[in-house]
């Protein structure tokens, strides 16, 4: 009986965090939607870059950045070199004017979060755009962004994420496959209250709510709106505001436990949710993050129950059966690309869960740095 109890406990949390969860947004919108006060708003933008040995990437970033449709004369773009080794500061100083595109050029790499918080002081605009230097932004994509900030209880935005020639990578297909069920969920979450994740190729603040987060912060871009709804203000979503990255930025299992690690390290923001108590964020961040870190706990329960139950009914023998072939497609995956793609969504899943593992040890131990690049 209690392989029985853990295994169905095992099953339920997973379910949950991935269907349930869901469920239950699509169930509240039926009941309660909060919708954004949209209006004509063109407040003077500071767009921060980030780059840290972006060579690469920096010049079709700020070419990028200087066709958006806002502006010139309330756009500034920045380029906060973070200590890079390589040719990026010059290659940004090739384009720059010292009005409309400025390059910060620190000599030592501290990190993202450290890099933003010195930058933050040197900027002129009411709002604060962070995107990427990776990350490349459909033209009307501030200008949508901005329109959010008509509405006074608003303090952060952020723009939807999408990923290029996902076909063309290995994991990219899954990855596509994520975030579009990470945007359905932030959609709903946003229209309900308040998203609290931001996504870090394109997020938007008052320049005035900028928290000023640890140096040693990982995922930077859930802390800051967190930290904006703790004041009693929303963050919201806006779906109309694309940013695009390719899908081989975005492989590489270090990249996963770093991801991880700051989803551990974010846990101690649920203080803020707290006093006073802000019922619907707390809802959304115990059911989007908190749960989701037990899901690969629950999935070795889940293995481990089901070894003791296959031979108890030939229900839980099938299910044994099913577990062996969704893990060796996960092991495949590691291996080769499967076709179809959809076969890589068990590799993509194991992978991302077993990261909790090893974000877990460094999270806890300190042992190897984790800090942005």
């Amino acid at each position: 009986m209690r392989m029985k109890i853990l295994f169905w406990i095992s099953v339920a949390i997973p379910l949950y965090a991935y269907v349930g969860y869901p469920v239950a947004l699509l169930l509240l919108r039926l009941v309660h939607h909060r919708p954004v006060r949209k209006g004509p708003a063109e407040p003077f933008v500071s767009l921060l870059v980030p780059a840290h040995n972006e060579r690469d990437m920096i010049e079709r970033k700020i070419r990028n950045a200087l066709a958006l449709h806002y502006p010139s004369d309330k756009l500034e773009i920045v380029i906060a070199c973070d200590g890079s080794t390589d040719a990026t500061p010059d290659i940004a100083k090739q384009l720059a004017d010292g009005q409309r595109v400025r390059v910060l050029a620190f000599p030592l790499n501290r990190g993202k979060v450290a890099t933003f918080n010195e930058a933050i002081r040197s900027l002129r605009g009411d709002v604060i755009v962070f995107s990427d230097a990776t990350a490349l932004l459909h033209p009307d994509s501030v200008a949508r962004l901005v329109a959010n900030f008509a509405d006074a209880t608003v303090g952060a935005v952020s723009g939807k994420y999408t990923v290029i020639e996902a076909d063309e990578d290995g994991a990219g297909r899954s990855e596509d496959v994520y975030w579009r069920y990470e945007t359905l969920l932030k959609m709903l979450e946003s229209e309900l209250s308040s998203t609290l994740g931001a996504h870090g190729h394109l997020h938007a603040i008052r320049r005035e709510l900028y928290p000023f987060p640890d140096p040693a912060t990982i995922n930077d871009d859930y802390v800051i709106p967190v930290s904006v709804v703790g004041r009693g203000f929303r963050a919201v979503y806006e779906p109309t505001a694309i940013v695009s990255e390719e899908a081989r930025e975005m492989s590489g299992f270090s990249r996963r436990v770093r991801i991880m690690a700051g989803n551990i390290q974010q846990l101690r923001e649920i203080g803020s949710l707290c006093s006073p108590p802000r019922l619907m964020p707390l809802f959304f961040f115990l059911s989007h993050k908190a749960v989701r870190l037990l899901v690969p706990f629950a999935m070795l329960g889940a293995l481990l129950a089901n070894l003791f139950l296959w031979d108890s009914s030939p229900f839980y023998g099938a299910l044994i059966v099913l577990q062996a072939a969704f893990y060796l497609l996960a092991l495949a995956g590691l291996a080769v690309t499967l076709r179809p793609r959809l076969l890589m969504l068990p590799c993509y899943f194991t992978t991302i869960n077993a990261a909790v593992f090893v974000g877990l040890y460094h999270a806890l131990t300190g042992r190897r740095s984790l800090a942005w690049k």
